[in-house]
């Protein structure tokens, strides 16, 4: 097997490697972008769309990759459609990708759609990238208080980091376009709502990693490549994306599963989870 890569020991470094895939794969989805619509999407087995943009950057990406790691097998939503999934029984060490998180969005026009690349280390993502082209926002997380913003509009990066919730109550995040209003409305029962925004893709999690708001609540299907480079980002930013049932951290590389997630919550803080 060929070694891993000296990067894999300085995560930081290799994040920037991958923020460079991000920015040239989003530059590929905006060749394709409109803010009137796309239009000659398809389906795919399981129903949901895909673009020539999905299709494009991931091959971007899966290159990229491969010549900075070659020995890292990488797990794509495009490819694993075609049934093209690597063997990562006995791999530390994986990456998770989306080429284009939030299709719906991107084809309604509404921008808010995201390129993730996630490195995932024993089944927990150690590094994430996330990048929204339309929008000029890049979130990246390699570790412990390392997670940060960069806007294309100014070329400025700060550092992200949860928030406490604001005593007049708080700000939950949704889907534009996914999950269960029932099971939402059930678990906001408890909880003092001041605000309730939506968004699109993994932009979402992202809202809470950088304190813009508190709980996002997802009440409905999802698959790992859909959240893991968020999730790094929110962890990198000392918040925590758990399973809804369970309470405990999502993990990554389920292939029996088929790589779907539980149903999960992304909090600043598990006390808010507490019975």
């Amino acid at each position: 097997m060929t070694a891993l890569p000296k990067l894999i020991d300085h995560l930081p470094a290799l994040k920037n490697q991958v923020v460079r895939v991000a920015l040239e794969a989003g530059e590929k989805t905006m060749e394709y972008f409109d803010e009137a619509g796309y239009q000659g999407a398809d389906a795919k087995a399981d129903g949901s769309p895909v673009t020539v943009a999905d299709e494009e950057a991931e091959k971007i990406i899966e290159k990229a990759l491969a010549d900075i790691a070659p020995s890292i097998p990488m797990i794509g939503e495009e490819a694993t459609a075609d049934n093209r999934i690597p063997d990562i029984q006995g791999s530390d060490y994986f990456w998770l990708v989306d080429p284009l998180d939030g299709t719906k969005e991107f084809i309604s026009g509404t921008g808010e759609f995201t390129v993730n690349i996630a490195l995932i280390k024993n089944g927990e993502p150690v590094m994430g990238v996330v990048y929204a082209p339309y929008l000029g926002e890049l979130y990246a997380g390699a570790g412990p208080n390392t997670a940060t913003k960069w806007l294309e509009e100014t070329d400025n990066e700060k550092s992200i980091h949860v928030r406490t919730p604001p005593d007049e109550g708080f700000t939950i995040i949704g889907s534009r376009s996914h999950g269960s209003q029932e099971k939402m409305d059930k678990f906001l029962d408890g909880f003092k709502v001041a605000k309730f925004i939506k968004r699109g893709s993994s932009l979402k999690i992202c809202a809470v990693a950088a304190g813009k708001a508190d709980i996002y609540p997802r009440f409905g299907p999802t698959c790992e490549w859909d959240t893991a480079a968020a999730d790094a980002v929110l962890r990198s930013a000392g918040g925590f994306m758990v399973n809804a049932d369970t309470k405990q951290p999502l993990r990554y590389g389920k292939v029996d599963e088929k790589f779907y997630n539980p149903e999960f919550i992304c909090v600043p803080d598990m006390a808010l989870l507490a019975e």
